[in-house]
């Protein structure tokens, strides 16, 4: 169970505790002080019912209950919460009609540039075409690092170009932990202060967030799984 603020035991969400996406749903309800039950479903075993019911489509986590009602999605997931519960803990997206259309610009652009390409490396790809995927993957952090000096963070230390987190900082804040453990796993450094140096800064204090805590995984915990997935292929 979580704590927070508000939320009155009317949310519970569905996950794991290794999921990117899971994990940036936690880092919303956590920074908007909403309490909720964390109902964690098997890592590579058997779906459970209330999952399988609450999103037939996909069949994934996660899936947020609100009243009993499911919510799909992550980012679907995150926007929903400023809708559900405005002001609480301050929202996460801009009340400025196009800073909401840049920042969801660029969160869809870390799904399907940076994290698609990423995840083919490592599960996916063939070995032939891994470090053509995980090029794209630099190549999309690149971007993303330029986006975040020249256009968003406005000379603070978050996306949001505030001193809190907001919509973009937890749509890649979910994968802070994998990227982390990713060098550790494959010997590539996702995170690399000569590539990418205001990210890694940025990663640093993304974790070290009160928000984080309990949420962002060790980086051995991250391993451990990912090998004995590597092993069952």
């Amino acid at each position: 169970m979580a704590t927070g603020a508000g939320g009155g035991g009317e949310l519970k969400l569905l996950g794991t505790w290794a999921s990117p996406f899971v994990q940036r749903v936690r880092l919303a309800l956590n920074l908007k002080g909403l309490a909720y039950e964390f109902i964690e479903e098997e890592i590579g075993g058997g779906k459970s019912e209330l999952l399988l019911a609450s999103n037939p489509v996909h069949k994934k986590v996660p899936v947020l209950l609100h009243r009993g009602n499911p919510i799909c999605e992550s980012q679907v997931i995150v926007q929903y919460l400023d809708d559900a519960f405005p002001g609480a803990g301050g929202d996460l997206l801009p009340s400025d009609p196009y800073a909401r259309a840049v920042a969801r610009f660029w969160a869809a652009y870390i799904d399907a540039e940076f994290f698609a390409p990423w995840n083919r490396s490592f599960y996916t790809a063939s070995e032939g075409e891994k470090a053509a995927e995980m090029g794209k993957a630099m190549a999309a952090l690149a971007t993303i690092e330029g986006a975040f000096a020249a256009e968003m963070s406005k000379g603070k230390g978050f996306f949001s170009g505030e001193d809190r987190p907001g919509f973009v900082d937890v749509v890649l804040g979910g994968f802070v932990g994998s990227m982390r453990a990713y060098g550790a796993a494959v010997g590539v450094e996702v995170l690399d202060a000569g590539r990418t140096p205001l990210l890694v800064a940025w990663a640093e204090r993304v974790a070290a967030l009160d928000a984080a805590r309990g949420v962002i995984p060790d980086v051995e915990r991250v391993v451990e799984l990912s090998r004995s997935v590597a092993k069952k292929k």
